[in-house]
C-alpha cells in the first residue's frame, strides 16, 4: 500500500544501527523541514550527533528537500556534511532516483526517511525503497502540508490499528 510506511517512529534519532541492520538498511534519503529542522529552522545537536554517529558506522546519507529555498537546505547539509537535492517535487520518482545515485546503493537499501505520507512515503514507497514516517518536530507547517495533514491523520490511525493487530 502507497500511502503506508513500512515503520513509524517518534524521531529520526529513533533510527538506530540495529534497525537499519535489521532492514539491510545502508543508505538514508533525508527530508528537512519538520524532519531534520523545525519550523523555525533549528537543527538540534542531538541530530547532528545521531547523523554523525551513523555516517561512522557506514550508513550513507543525502537529503532529499521539496523547499526551493537553497540557502536553507545547503545550511543544514553543510552542519550534517551530506550531499542534497532541493526543490525535488517529492513525490516524484526523480528525486529519489537522483538521491540513489548519489548514494551509489540499489532501492532495497534505501530508507526514505520523512514527516509526511503524500510526499516521503509515497515517493519511497513508488521506486520500491524502504519507507519511514516520522512525528513532525513542530506542530507548525506551510499551507499545503496543512492542508494535508488531517488525510495524513487518517492513515495513521489505521496504521497504529494494523500495528496493534499485528497486521503491519
Amino acid at each position: 500500500m502507497l500511502l503506508y510506511p513500512d515503520i513509524y517512529l517518534r524521531k529520526v534519532e529513533d533510527i538506530s544501527i540495529d534497525l537499519l541492520n535489521k532492514n539491510n538498511i545502508k543508505g538514508l534519503i533525508l527530508d528537512i523541514d519538520n524532519t531534520l529542522i523545525d519550523y523555525d529552522k533549528k537543527l538540534e545537536e542531538t541530530t547532528i550527533k545521531w547523523c554523525e554517529n551513523l555516517k561512522k558506522q557506514g550508513i550513507k546519507m543525502c537529503i532529499l528537500s521539496n523547499t526551493n529555498k537553497l540557502y536553507k537546505v545547503e545550511k543544514v547539509a553543510k552542519a550534517l556534511n551530506l550531499e542534497y537535492i532541493y526543490f525535488a517535487h517529492k513525490p516524484n520518482k526523480k528525486g529519489f532516483h537522483d538521491s540513489k545515485e548519489k548514494l551509489n546503493l540499489p532501492n532495497e537499501q534505501i530508507a526514505v526517511v520523512g514527516d509526511q505520507i503524500y510526499t516521503d512515503v509515497l515517493g519511497g514507497n513508488r521506486c520500491k525503497m524502504f519507507t519511514i514516517l516520522i512525528v513532525p518536530r513542530d506542530t507548525r507547517d506551510i499551507w499545503l502540508t496543512k492542508l494535508k495533514r488531517p488525510f495524513e491523520k487518517v492513515i495513521i490511525k489505521r496504521l497504529k490499528i494494523a500495528e496493534k493487530e499485528g497486521k503491519k
